[in-house]
């Protein structure tokens, strides 16, 4: 048995500008199922969320709609619990940071760093993105001189400021970062902090005096506490920093920040510095997950493909959206959310898999015994086989949620629902019950199926809670004094749980299929032609091909390039090959790692290179190379002189075209 602990688990505190899309929801239902697993585990779980209220963009909104910036965010963040209610978020503290108890933290911390000399005030002359709160030097502007993270234009601002000597933390935080892998995960994220912690720290600008709406600055009211330092420190706030010391011990340091990977920077570099000034442990591990786009698309209000997780509730239910979102994306890969997907998921995994093992097992045990589950005596060879996947996929269970490979444990679980589904064909109970002497190889059948759906209600708990409860109540364990709260984990690491005797429950449908109107006349089917007309046509095309000039091609010739983002994962020069780098790419979440070897070389240092986006030749033809085989050809653009790869702010998968 793993030994029990305190487990803290964050998700960021999310802006209150606007309503939650989507993203948000994986974000916080990552983090959900993950400290759900962990209480299943029997660990004590602390798990955070909250809202990050002010800064300049919330003053401004507020002035827009003629209303104080606490009525605008009392509205907006009630929004957010709301969501969180829906979408069955177990969070046992919701922070805010407009909240006494956190302003309390906040100017306490800054009264400890400003006492030890790690504060100072000065004149902040610089770019400043108002939608990012973040400052920027000029030679952090992207190639347009716009802000780097949202590509937003940046404003010159100019005004007396007080600094956070994060400079003198630079050392200090790289070798950390370097001693400890394990600190930012997944590794693609933790070479690009390293890189930018090289490039050099400045000092961290830490208070304005340009509006009004943040905490003042305890030594100095006409300042107010600039949003980083503020939001940062809510981690410290609900765990008893200044009011509960043995709670605080319990907690801090954190075991996981669940972050999106657009600001890992922040909580890897800024946020560490800031508890070595109040020397605090830092955080175990920072995860920065994808991007989760739509439909190929990165999600804007210009392209009108944000998308409300309220209204898929009201279509799917919250816990359909869950095991979409967990089962489709690999965490800390970008991922793509489609309707049809979702569709097809319902269909194929809920409704047809699930489902049906359920409603097929109450309705078979109803039909043919009665509705009670008889002791189990003897075992065949299958029956032996089903229980020894049964617990092999309980240690898989295990296994995969320690080291977070949600998507990989869904899989896991769904394939012994398949096979489960597989020993009731196996079996052929119908076929048994028309043979008294086969009463109890009959017995033995429907006892092992409903041991095997009791497993599979534990398992799939962290990720659709609700089915979970229902499958259990379905199957009568509540009723027959088993409480659905009280379930942990070694519950199903031995088999046997369901009592003789059991009465099982009415079926009820978990999901029902959802049918999808088709056209009439699909417009990708066409009549075949006969073979002599393809034959006039090819030959025709094949003439104008011809008559094009040297060099020319058609844009049938250009089709058949494939082209799409591409993440670098990994970079390693080639042995023996001065010219030669390997790239460990990233295609999307569910295609399989690329190799290619690329000319780059004397362009390059391989850390450079992870973490970017680049675009991919994904169709050409595979070559050895140095005898290596190469999947593919990045794209770069050269004068003779310099050479530059083509980056893209696009999440891996995108076609490009």
């Amino acid at each position: 048995m793993r030994e029990k602990k305190p487990f803290y688990i964050t998700t960021p505190i999310y802006y209150p500008s606007a309503k939650l899309h989507i993203g948000h929801a994986y974000c916080t239902t990552i983090a959900d199922a993950i400290a759900r697993y962990h209480r299943l585990a029997g660990d004590d779980v602390f798990f955070l969320t909250g809202s990050d209220e002010h800064g300049l963009k919330i003053e401004q909104k507020a002035e827009e709609a003629g209303i104080k910036p606490i009525e605008y965010t009392d509205k907006i963040v009630a929004s957010f619990q709301a969501l969180w209610k829906r979408l069955n978020i177990s969070n046992d503290d919701f922070i805010r940071t407009t909240q006494k108890r956190h302003e309390r933290v906040v100017q306490e911390i800054f009264r400890r760093i400003y006492a030890k000399g790690d504060i100072y005030k000065g004149e902040y002359k610089g770019l400043y993105c108002t939608p990012c709160e973040s400052y920027w030097t000029e030679h952090q502007l992207d190639e347009n001189g716009c802000c780097p993270d949202c590509h937003r234009p940046v404003q010159e601002v100019s005004e007396e400021a007080y600094f956070f000597k994060m400079s003198k933390y630079q050392d200090r935080i790289l070798a950390y970062i370097e001693s400890h892998p394990d600190f930012i995960q997944p590794v693609s994220r933790r070479n690009e902090m390293i890189n930018f912690i090289k490039q050099g720290l400045d000092d961290l600008c830490i208070s304005r005096t340009s509006f009004d709406w943040g905490i003042p600055v305890p030594i100095d009211p006409k300042h107010v506490i600039y949003v980083w330092f503020d939001a940062l420190t809510n981690y410290l706030t609900p765990i008893g920093f200044l009011d509960d010391p043995e709670k605080f011990k319990k907690y801090w340091p954190a075991d996981l920040h669940l972050v999106g990977k657009e600001i890992v920077r922040f909580h890897t570099i800024i946020w560490p510095c800031i508890l070595m000034a109040l020397d605090l442990p830092l955080p175990k591990e920072v995860y920065g997950h994808g991007w989760l786009i739509v439909d190929g698309d990165k999600m804007s209000k210009s392209k009108g493909n944000v998308v409300d997780p309220n209204l898929l509730i009201d279509e799917f239910g919250a816990d359909a959206i869950r095991y979409f979102l967990l089962r489709e994306i690999n965490l800390g890969q970008d991922g793509n959310f489609s309707r049809d997907a979702l569709i097809q998921r319902i269909n194929s995994d809920l409704a047809n898999d699930l489902g049906n093992l359920l409603h097929r097992t109450l309705n078979m045990t109803l039909k043919f015994q009665d509705g009670v589950l008889a002791a189990p005596a003897g075992e065949s060879d299958v029956d032996r086989s089903l229980k020894a996947d049964a617990m092999a996929t309980v240690q898989a269970f295990a296994d995969g949620m320690e080291a977070m490979k949600l998507s990989d444990t869904i899989k896991t679980v769904w394939a012994f629902i398949g096979r489960a589904n597989k020993y009731i064909d196996e079996t052929a109970p119908w076929a048994l019950a028309k043979d008294p002497g086969k009463k109890q190889e009959l017995a033995n059948v429907m006892y092992n199926l409903a041991e095997s759906l009791r497993i599979i209600a534990v398992l799939i708990s962290p990720f659709m809670p609700q089915t979970a409860e229902r499958i259990w109540n379905q199957l009568g364990l509540a009723a027959a004094g088993k409480a659905w709260a009280d379930v942990q984990l070694e519950d199903v690491e031995t088999w046997g749980g369901v009592p003789a005797g059991l009465h099982v429950g009415k079926p009820e449908q978990l999901f029902p299929r959802i049918e999808v109107e088709k056209d009439d006349a699909p417009q990708n089917i066409k009549a075949a032609k006969p073979k002599k007309e393809k034959q006039q046509k090819a030959d025709k095309q094949n003439a104008k091909k011809e008559e094009l000039p040297a060099g020319i091609i058609t844009i049938d010739d250009f089709a058949k390039v494939q082209l799409c983002v591409a993440e670098v994962l990994a970079c390693e020069p080639v042995e023996n090959a001065d010219k030669l780098l390997k790239l460990t790419l990233s295609v999307g979440a569910d295609a399989p790692q690329r190799t290619v070897l690329s000319g780059i070389a004397q362009y390059y240092q391989p850390a450079e290179l992870v973490g970017k986006h680049l675009v991919l030749v994904k169709n050409l033809k595979p070559r050895k190379m140095r005898g290596q085989l190469s999947e593919g050809m990045i794209l770069a653009a050269s004068d003779g002189k310099a050479l530059k790869v083509v980056e893209v702010d696009m999440p891996a998968g995108t076609e490009v075209r």
